[in-house]
């Protein structure tokens, strides 16, 4: 082929979890810690601290919490298969879902469409009370969780 110059083979690079729409890393439904950790490892950019800082939280909280990822999310409950909270990446931020947070005090402070569900938006700039947030997980804890 007169012309062409071949480019040297390039090794192949694991580029890790595709990103779905704002972010979300895509990742296989299982149970455990381990799949939660490859969740937050694959948390794009400054989401990736959050990640790793609210699964400390959560875990100081309620220390024999059950974890999950289902539906490209980390899951959170007192029991398997029964959950009070979940994560999740957008693209301007990461939102927490409280299950049952219309019965935290206080609410968290995002609505939901969903009646018993509450919201709680972290942005980029990563601040928040964590010592509020310790004191809504250990209370959604308490409640009585959503099966899925």
């Amino acid at each position: 082929m007169a012309g062409k110059t071949a480019k040297p083979a390039q090794p192949k690079t694991d580029d890790g979890p595709k990103l779905l729409s704002g972010g979300n890393p895509q990742i296989a439904k299982g149970y455990g810690d381990a799949p939660v950790q490859a969740y937050i490892a694959a948390m794009p950019g400054w989401k990736s601290d959050v990640g790793r800082r609210l699964d400390a939280l959560i875990v100081d909280a309620v220390p024999d919490v059950h974890k999950a990822v289902k539906w490209n999310s980390p899951f959170y409950g007192v029991e398997q298969g029964v959950w009070f909270l979940g994560f999740h990446c957008l693209t301007a931020y990461v939102k927490v879902a409280f299950f049952r947070g219309a019965s935290l005090s206080p609410r968290p402070p995002v609505g939901s469409k969903q009646k018993h569900v509450r919201y709680f938006h972290i942005h980029e700039d990563g601040q928040f009370d964590d010592a509020q947030f310790a004191d809504w997980v250990r209370q959604a804890a308490k409640l009585p969780g959503e099966k899925m």
